[in-house]
């Protein structure tokens, strides 16, 4: 969830709220403000830490991945620390000054106020808990909700960034060339530049596809792209694991391709180079793109001008929230991308 004035300011509004209560509503029924603001500065920090160790531990790294059992026993450790911490400083600082008796007939084990100081905290974090992932909720859908339209527009551009009248023009001239010469290769590039132009105005809508689907994409474009360097560019697409069960939304290994080409190789007049390799690992996918390039030729803000990858990196946000690492480097005389997704 990006972190926005939204979202810091109504926690601190909950707590701040939550302090005035603990202070200021316990002490309005007996006058006794000095005792329930010391008591709010305790309680507070001890509920607040209950709701952080439930909401960013419990259910973030265990409950939302599934591991139901690490779940059930952090929450257990939880529920016992929190509660005998509430009752520790009730016990040990509250009666001796304001309830010398309790202590006289009462022990600090004792089960009913155990109980007591347990749902006091966590009906709270209970409370914070459905106003967080509410919150998150609607966060979400107006992040999806951007995210189509972002998509949208992306495919548009993509259409006409990697598809333009040119591109098609210059692709149906090297295959008219190669057809005067009777080329065996003829009919193939026609059918690369079909398959490239089906897939992007039909394929490209739906929701997710079979990486296979993409990396077909990939090796028509690059075949088509290779019209144009001839021998001077050495192109390879390693697969080292199979990739069948992973599937992704269109077009988003695509424009790490095409950066490869418009920041690398269309810059480099001598031989050059790209390559893309995937594996898997622990139901991780890791894509590898590297490409040749001139030393200096370009820099890590140039390479995120255009709208293909700054789309990527806001799709991946969206759609593998903490399920994804994607981070790039440039070292001399070549350029390295690095994507990785978790499978869901």
């Amino acid at each position: 969830m990006n972190y926005n004035k939204s979202n810091v300011r109504l926690p601190v509004l909950f707590w701040l709220l939550y302090f005035l209560y603990e202070w200021l509503g316990q002490a309005s029924l007996s006058s006794e403000y000095r005792r329930y603001f010391i008591n709010a500065c305790a309680i507070v920090p001890i509920t607040g830490m209950a709701t952080w160790f439930t909401i960013q531990v419990l259910i973030k790294k265990f409950l939302l991945k599934k591991r139901v059992v690490a779940f059930r026993i952090g929450f257990v450790i939880g529920v016992v620390a929190f509660t005998l911490a509430r009752r520790a400083f009730n016990y040990f600082y509250t009666y001796p000054r304001y309830w010398p008796e309790g202590l006289k007939t009462t022990s600090y084990w004792w089960f009913p106020k155990l109980l007591i100081e347990g749902v006091n905290i966590y009906l709270i974090v209970a409370l914070f808990t459905m106003f967080y992932f509410l919150r998150a909720w609607y966060e979400q859908q107006r992040l999806a909700q951007e995210l189509q339209r972002d998509k949208a527009i992306a495919q548009l551009e993509l259409l006409k960034n990697q598809v333009q009248p040119h591109f098609i023009f210059n692709t149906l001239n090297n295959i008219y060339s190669l057809s005067l010469k009777n080329s065996p290769g003829t009919s193939d590039l026609i059918y690369r530049l079909s398959s490239l132009l089906s897939y992007m105005l039909y394929d490209s809508r739906q929701e997710s596809i079979p990486i296979s689907k993409e990396m077909e994409y990939i090796h028509n474009y690059i075949e088509l792209e290779k019209i144009r360097y001839g021998e001077r560019l050495d192109v390879a697409v390693n697969c080292f694991d199979s990739v069948d069960q992973f599937t992704i939304p269109p077009l988003l290994i695509l424009p790490l391709v095409e950066n490869s080409f418009k920041h690398g190789v269309s810059n480099d007049v001598g031989n050059s180079w790209i390559r893309v390799d995937l594996s898997v690992k622990d139901d991780w996918l890791t894509v590898k793109i590297e490409n040749s390039r001139i030393a200096d030729a370009c820099n890590g803000h140039a390479v995120y001008k255009g709208i293909g990858m700054e789309n990527v990196k806001k799709r991946l946000e969206i759609i593998y929230p903490e399920q994804h690492e994607f981070k790039y480097m440039s070292e001399g005389q070549s350029f390295l991308t690095i994507l990785k997704i978790k499978k869901s």
